[in-house]
């Protein structure tokens, strides 16, 4: 996943320098597809959140009688990774949070960058933001989407942060359940090299009488997958796309679960050969968004349009 994915943290971080474009206001409507609408959204309000997310005082309803909480990949942020899909899900009336993890400064535009901390630390992060969550909204249970890294904390918070048991369905866009551990790639190095300058150092973790220690053989990649990164009660959902550039193959997001435990995988292409929706615009285009609602509400299910999906931008 090397080269590729610095070539994808590289394309966010040029964005957001380029506040030249000189973006327009960010307003809730209409809704529009491009993964760009978030960078454009970061750069109208620097450090903020996507309109009608992160409000505290939204309260679910009996329609969606849970929140959403939005998980970026690596090198994005709250508003950057989803500009598309979080209008999306407000427009329908669910409560959407999101929060930037993992960012190693909290100087803009550093701040916007998510992603990029120690993993372990990250899920810390999460795991703090969904505690407020469902203390906010009064919910016991959380509906989780995440994009790439972000696919992966989840699960660690489930498994070792207190989190068992406070999430319904668990949606994933371009997932890697059966990659390898981490890799010391051009990324993992540079990243690396970054924290040791700016002397990053490991977050102080709060109490948690609920939380416990995963294998001391097994690093971050292997506790998330091993034995299973699926839990009895959840329903998880996968959606791939085979014009993946960055995890390749893209089959490693796809993995059924074992006995007891509720797994759809979903490859954007099967029966829509004209998507080729990747990395990025799989998270902002309206065929996945489809899928994710459908993952969301099963017994209000939508028609899955098939569309002509570009690389990077979606549609």
């Amino acid at each position: 996943m090397g080269r590729s994915l610095v070539s994808g943290v590289v394309a966010v971080v040029a964005a957001l320098c380029l506040s030249g474009l000189a973006a327009p206001p960010v307003h809730a409507a209409p809704i529009t597809y491009s993964f760009l609408d978030g960078i454009r959204a970061e750069l109208a309000n620097p450090g903020g959140s996507l309109p009608g997310t992160n409000d505290f005082d939204c309260r679910p309803t009996a329609k969606h009688p849970r929140p959403v909480m939005l998980l970026h990949g690596t090198g994005g942020g709250r508003q950057t990774n989803w500009g598309t899909l979080a209008a999306i899900l407000v427009a329908d009336g669910y409560c959407v949070f999101a929060p930037t993890y993992g960012a190693l400064s909290t100087l803009w535009p550093a701040s916007a960058l998510g992603g990029l901390g120690p993993k372990v630390d990250s899920s810390w992060q999460i795991k703090v933001f969904a505690d407020r969550v469902l203390a906010a909204t009064g919910s016991d249970k959380l509906e989780v989407v995440g994009h790439s890294q972000g696919t992966e904390h989840p699960t660690y918070w489930m498994k070792y942060l207190g989190g068992a048991g406070h999430v319904n369905a668990y949606i994933s866009l371009a997932p890697y359940w059966r990659q390898g551990p981490d890799q010391d790639d051009e990324l993992g190095d540079m990243v690396g090299r970054l924290r040791k300058l700016l002397g990053v150092k490991e977050m102080t973790r709060p109490d948690c009488p609920d939380c416990t220690k995963p294998p001391a053989a097994l690093d971050f990649n292997r506790a998330v997958r091993l034995p299973t990164p699926y839990l009895p009660g959840v329903h998880y959902t996968n959606i791939v796309t085979r014009h993946d550039t960055i995890v390749t193959p893209y089959s490693v997001g796809i993995l059924d679960g074992p006995a007891g435990t509720s797994v759809r995988n979903i490859t954007v292409q099967d029966g829509c050969a004209k998507d080729h929706s990747d990395h990025l615009s799989i998270v902002a285009n309206r065929r996945s968004a489809a899928f994710v609602l459908n993952a969301l509400d099963p017994e209000h299910p939508r028609q899955v349009p098939c569309i002509a999906v570009p690389p990077f931008t979606g549609a």
